[in-house]
Parts: C-alpha cells; sequence; structure tokens
C-alpha cells in the first residue's frame, strides 16, 4: 500500500469515527464534549442559574447547590418579607450578564462559616478569567460591601464601595441608600 493510500485510509477512518461518535452523542449513548470538559476541570461548576444579584445555583456532581457570595450584597428582589428593592432587578441582571455561560471556580473564606443560616454554601466565585464576581458587583455599583461578618476581604470590599460611591456608579447614582442596623435599604429617590 502506498503512502498516498494509507493517508487517504486513515483520514476515512477517522472521519467515520468522528461521525460514529457524534451520532453515539445524539442517542445519549455518550455526553456532550463541553459537559465532559466542564466536569474533567476540578473546581469548576456549570450555573444553572443566578437567583439575585448574590445568589447563583450551581450543578455541583449532579446536585443543584445554591451559593451566596461571600462579602457582598445585592439590593432584594426574592425576599417575601420585602419589595424588590431599588436596583435589585438591575444588579440580578449584571450578575447574569457578567457569568454568562462560563463555568465557576468557588473559594471558602478560612474566616467565615461553610453555610449561612438558609444552608447555601459562602464562597467567592471566580470566572475563567480569574475575574471575582463578588469583587465586580461592589465595584461596578450594583451591590454593596456586607460587612456583617468577617471574611479576608472585607477591607478590599469596602474600598471597593467607597470608590462606587465616590464615582456615584450603578446604585449609588440611582438609588437613595441608608443604613440600618440589619444591613441597607435601597429606594427609589422621590
Amino acid at each position: 500500500m502506498t503512502k498516498r493510500r494509507k493517508k487517504a485510509l486513515g483520514t476515512l477512518l477517522a472521519g467515520l469515527l468522528g461521525l460514529l461518535f457524534a451520532w453515539l452523542q445524539q442517542q445519549g449513548y455518550v455526553e456532550p464534549a463541553y459537559k465532559q470538559a466542564v466536569e474533567s476541570q476540578p473546581g469548576q461548576y456549570r450555573v444553572i442559574r443566578v437567583v439575585d444579584g448574590d445568589t447563583i445555583t450551581i450543578d455541583m456532581h449532579g446536585t443543584d447547590e445554591t451559593i451566596r457570595l461571600i462579602g457582598v450584597d445585592t439590593p432584594e428582589t426574592n425576599d417575601p418579607r420585602k419589595e424588590v428593592q431599588c436596583f435589585g432587578s438591575a444588579a440580578t441582571d449584571f450578575t447574569k450578564k457578567l457569568i454568562g455561560k462560563n463555568t465557576v471556580r468557588l473559594q471558602s473564606d478560612p474566616t467565615n462559616t461553610n453555610r449561612d443560616r438558609y444552608n447555601r454554601l459562602l464562597r467567592y466565585v471566580y470566572l475563567p478569567n480569574n475575574q471575582l464576581v463578588n469583587a465586580e458587583i461592589i465595584k461596578q455599583g450594583y451591590g454593596f460591601a456586607y460587612t456583617s461578618f468577617p471574611f479576608e476581604k472585607l477591607n478590599e470590599f469596602k474600598q471597593y464601595q467607597k470608590q462606587a460611591e465616590e464615582n456615584n456608579l450603578g446604585l449609588w447614582q440611582q438609588c437613595d441608600v441608608t443604613s440600618e442596623e440589619s444591613g441597607q435599604t435601597y429606594t427609589n429617590p422621590e
């Protein structure tokens, strides 16, 4: 057999294997390649949905897990005890847009607890480009530094909030923000 025929036969076999693999995926015998790639990267999780500006749900090894972003609080959109707060929908939309279709990497904080009182995992959330979602929400004015509990990045997040306030970004421009003992309240300006 000549080199040319061997090469043609190899190309033909590779093409047939590719078609067979695609057919097996279509029939459900093989998981899609993107899912395999995500699951083969330890610590990378697919975001199922953005609950609100500071809470997401991920697929953690086949289980839906709710993640509360450490150190950031955004205006409420889902609390049945409260009305949707000023900039709440915008904060949720910002988080959705920021995460997009990316997988995320989670990191716990050694100075914080593992879960909150609602049994949500408390985590820093990183995008594939290593951008910290928690910090970006504060930097862009879609939330504030949540200082009720200790966390390693507390001073850093307070600085981001101060800069967003000084630059009149996001909710700092659109809402009247007042402090209360339990946190911040956001109201539409009169």
